[in-house]
């Protein structure tokens, strides 16, 4: 009877004959020298160089991916995995399989995550192009850190540990390079305890298959797209607010402040604000509904609240309102227009608000029809 194993190490593989069997031996006679029963497992992604038979022959248990892409991989070699703690690490030689115990220990002292540090720790000459060390990783991090409300050093580094029960909490999808970006964002989002152990990265042998701006953006890209609360609704609110203040301020009249003369004009900059602003808070909401749908995000409390009150029907109620006092306002000024005879009056400004409020209703409206529809998957859930 097979024992089942402590620990998985399951190394992605495309085009790697150079390093793939030594980094299975590494990861083999670690395993062995420290007292984990192992297994190694290689997630060939399709290479053409003998890469998946070298590995074999070097005591890896091979599996095929035929989707190409850095979280395909990992996705089929992490499935495959048998055992509770998982590692998972490059097959090019830039990662010192030596440090799998270090890991390992952080986790049985109750982590559930547990990175390498490469920016934390040595980074040997050579192995790092200087862009990536001092700008594209640093921002990066610095950014998820800020969208997520992570705290660490370096966030894409491809030494990684994790348990089983951890792992499957996250319900990880994306089969590009974003799959590193995924698992730290859905890792906070899901109240894991994840840290940093510092080490040293060597050297890669061969060619990168990594794109500096391709990949960089996939993940800058990927970024945005969870966060948009960040993206969408703080800048949205924050545009309504400064759309409405001239509108309201120049309704009456145009007005000086120390010495600046403000008129209609500012009016009319201010009602494209204010339509520009609901529309990133529409799609704002949008986006967090569609992601709380796809088990992406979980509601926060303006989310919760708005699941409870924010119907359909109060949606179409409140745009229903906003046009109708739009175009209030407009039959106002059209019968102060017959009035006169229908010659000129001036009622740009009201005229302007008149338009706003109509605009902005026929917004409220189609948007609460668009949220509607993204809840109905939802609500049959």
């Amino acid at each position: 009877m097979n024992k089942i194993p402590e620990v998985s190490v399951v190394l992605p593989c495309l085009n790697e004959a150079k390093t793939v069997a030594h980094c299975v031996e590494q990861a083999i006679k670690t395993l062995a020298e420290s007292g984990l029963h192992g297994e190694v497992i290689v997630s060939d992604n399709g290479s053409r160089d003998g890469s998946a038979e070298l590995a074999s022959n070097a005591g890896a248990r091979v599996v095929h991916e035929s989707r190409r892409g850095y979280g395909s991989a990992y996705l089929c070699g992490i499935a495959a995995a048998q055992a509770p703690i998982i590692i998972m690490a490059d097959a090019d030689n830039t990662y010192d399989l030596h440090e799998i115990p270090r890991l390992v220990a952080k986790l049985r002292e109750g982590y559930d995550i547990v990175l390498g540090s490469r920016l934390g720790g040595v980074i040997l000459p050579g192995a790092m192009p200087w862009l990536h060390r001092y700008v594209g990783n640093p921002i990066l991090t610095g950014l998820l850190n800020r969208l997520f409300r992570m705290k660490l050093q370096d966030a894409h580094t491809g030494l990684r540990a994790f348990t089983r029960i951890g792992y499957d909490r996250l319900e990880l999808s994306t089969t590009g390079m974003e799959f590193a970006s995924e698992m730290i964002i859905s890792a906070g989002q899901q109240r894991l305890k994840v840290t940093e152990v510092p080490i040293t990265y060597y050297p890669r042998a061969g060619t990168s298959k990594l794109n500096t701006w391709r990949d960089g953006w996939r993940h800058l890209r990927y970024l945005m797209l969870r966060s948009p609360t960040h993206l969408f609704l703080t800048p949205g609110f924050a545009l309504v607010l400064l759309g409405w203040l001239p509108l309201i301020a120049l309704a009456a009249g145009p007005i000086v402040i120390w010495g600046l003369f403000f008129d209609f004009h500012y009016m009319i900059a201010g009602s494209a604000v204010a339509l520009l602003g609901l529309q990133l808070l529409s799609l704002g909401v949008h986006g967090k509904t569609y992601l709380i749908a796809n088990n992406l995000e979980k509601p926060d409390r303006i989310m919760e609240w708005m699941q409870k009150n924010f119907t359909l029907e109060r949606g179409l109620f409140s745009g229903v309102v906003l046009l109708m006092i739009g175009i209030g306002f407009g039959v106002r000024i059209f019968i102060t227009w017959t009035q006169h005879g229908f010659e000129d009056i001036f009622e740009l400004r009201s005229g302007l608000v008149a338009l706003t409020l109509a605009v902005s209703g026929t917004q409220v409206i189609f948007a609460a029809l668009f949220l509607s529809m993204l809840q109905v998957k939802t609500r049959d859930d």
